[in-house]
């Protein structure tokens, strides 16, 4: 086993320490916030972001709604929260400072212009304040103003032109932060690359409505009688956030370096961004549920996870998973299978049964005596929706079957 692993990334030329980063949201807001993640372990910081003083920020309140799930607290959070409130001048200072006391880690200074005067303005201040690099917001989903936001992120030709600007007044590495409430981030990426991005930043927030209050019948949060779709974030939404890296990553035109977010609380889930083609990854749900003191579990987990399969460098994990995604197009029909079942540890709680005939392929029949399942093969549709529902893990198993064998296929009544 290795005595010792290299977290260190290097995203957009710039080194990382490890590849955690806290990402633009209220786990970012300040100076004193930052530097206590900081000394917790985090390599880096999307810097909470910033805007002119031309409009004040006035938040909603509340601004943020806990959507809870089958006892577990926290699966997503809805917020109706707007860009910094704290102005732009204590914001400058704080990059500063920060980088004077933690001149090792990475402060990437977040911005959202309301023109392209504005874009302009804010990539100077930022990089005059000592930032490391810029992160490009276009997508936070709650921008009622158009050409601001998601707004943005929908609008190729802006996501373009806001880049250029950008791009125009600074010579810092610029990440486009783009929004998931778009059909292909494809599209909007390559107009962040045509405008001179040197990495992609996703997802941000997906807008959705996590719940209503069945008494007032108002969306949550409550905002004295008002609801709205805003950005859904937290473990809910980590297959989406997955699922647009990927894609990004597998795109060989665009060839950018990503910051993977959305959903990440454990060391894996920070793996299976890195796996998929980030190099970094950001976090802000699992913090407010958990606190900054979690990035010293991801940092051991990720470590022994290196060590134990002898992985010297964390960035030879980028990407490794980018090649065993395809399209179902390309899967191998021909090769079948069916549920296995270890009946030495079945508890007899019949789940299984219940849910194949409901939803599957009515393959058990059930034994009342003996409290346990039995499999007709020929009837077994390898969903596998039995295993999910199995609370001992790993009771119920996919085999492969033989070419030779057959599923039945026809369903007859009478």
């Amino acid at each position: 086993m290795l005595k010792k692993v290299d977290l260190s990334v290097k995203f957009c030329g710039v080194t990382f320490p490890n590849p955690f980063m806290l990402s633009s949201s209220p786990v970012s807001n300040s100076a004193e916030m930052i530097a206590r993640a900081f000394d917790a372990g985090w390599g880096g910081v999307a810097y909470k972001t910033l805007v002119t003083d031309r409009i004040p920020i006035t938040h909603p309140s509340p601004r943020m709604h806990g959507c809870n799930y089958d006892g577990k607290r926290l699966v997503g959070l809805q917020n109706v929260e707007q860009t910094t409130d704290r102005g732009l001048k204590p914001n400058l200072r704080d990059i500063a400072y920060l980088k004077k006391h933690y001149p090792k880690h990475i402060v990437m200074a977040s911005i959202m212009g309301f023109s392209n005067r504005e874009w302009a303005d804010l990539a100077k201040a930022a990089t005059d304040a000592g930032s490391d690099m810029l992160e490009l917001n276009f997508s936070c989903p709650h921008m009622a103003v158009e050409g601001s936001g998601a707004k943005v992120g929908q609008a190729n030709d802006l996501v373009r032109k806001f880049t250029e600007t950008a791009r125009n007044v600074t010579k810092l590495p610029l990440v486009a932060k783009l929004t998931p409430n778009v059909t292909d981030m494809n599209e909007p990426a390559m107009a962040a690359k045509a405008g001179g991005a040197d990495g992609i930043s996703a997802i941000n927030t997906v807008a959705g409505l996590s719940e209503v209050n069945l008494d007032n019948f108002i969306p949550q949060p409550d905002v004295f009688g008002k609801g709205s779709i805003s950005g859904y974030s937290g473990p809910a939404i980590k297959p989406i956030g997955l699922r647009f890296i990927a894609q990004l990553a597998k795109n060989k035109e665009l060839g950018l370096p990503l910051s993977g977010i959305g959903g990440i609380e454990t060391w894996v889930d920070a793996l299976e961004y890195i796996l998929l083609g980030a190099t970094t990854v950001q976090v802000t749900t699992g913090v407010i549920h958990y606190g900054y003191g979690i990035v010293g579990e991801m940092i051991e987990g990720l470590s022994d996870y290196m060590a134990q399969r002898k992985i010297a460098r964390v960035a030879d994990l980028v990407g490794k998973a980018v090649k065993n995604v395809h399209e179902t197009s390309d899967f191998n029909v021909r090769r079948q299978g069916i549920a296995r079942y270890d009946l030495d540890r079945c508890v007899g709680c019949g789940q299984c049964y219940t849910v194949c005939r409901d939803a599957g392929g009515s393959a058990l029949d059930w034994n009342a005596k003996k409290r346990r399942p039995a499999l007709t093969e020929a009837k077994c549709l390898s969903c596998m929706v039995c295993s999910f529902v199995c609370p001992v893990e790993r009771l119920i198993t996919f085999k492969e079957m033989p070419k030779t064998w057959k599923r039945r296929k026809t369903v007859t009544l009478g």
